[in-house]
């Protein structure tokens, strides 16, 4: 069973850091094998130049994978990050970004995730991710 959007929005904060529901993503979407994230524009997010730091960035992949997974599973699981690869492709500048992890491979004690990071209106991803997690529940 997928959780609904607002399902995995209760994940989202019953079980992130402070620091990271400071982004202020929201659960756009969820399905089978995937969720989409919006991580809203914020001045205090942008590095010298103006452009969204890296950082942020990662950190909304990281999160989209366990809403993905969690979407994936029916509900959330304990789960930590084993690896994690983000390429930089453009800078985001005074946008909000969509974060869309998409599950390759969920097994029984590992998740592979794609993710694609998209100024909201361009025509092609800012930044892609590749993620794997160890699930531990």
């Amino acid at each position: 069973m997928t959780l609904t959007p607002a399902a995995a929005d209760k994940v989202l904060s019953d079980n992130f850091a402070p620091w990271v529901l400071e982004l202020g993503l929201s659960v756009v979407e969820t399905g089978e094998l995937h969720a989409v994230l919006r991580l809203p524009w914020a001045d205090g997010l942008a590095r010298e130049g103006g452009g969204l730091c890296g950082q942020a960035l990662m950190a909304a992949a990281d999160t989209a994978t366990v809403i993905a997974v969690s979407a994936a599973r029916g509900g959330f699981v304990p789960m930590t990050t084993v690896q994690q690869s983000t390429t930089f492709q453009r800078a985001v500048v005074g946008a909000d970004v969509l974060i869309e992890a998409r599950l390759s491979k969920l097994g029984r004690r590992m998740a592979f995730a794609e993710i694609a990071m998209t100024a909201e209106g361009a025509d092609g991803p800012a930044a892609r991710a590749s993620t794997v997690y160890a699930l531990l529940g």
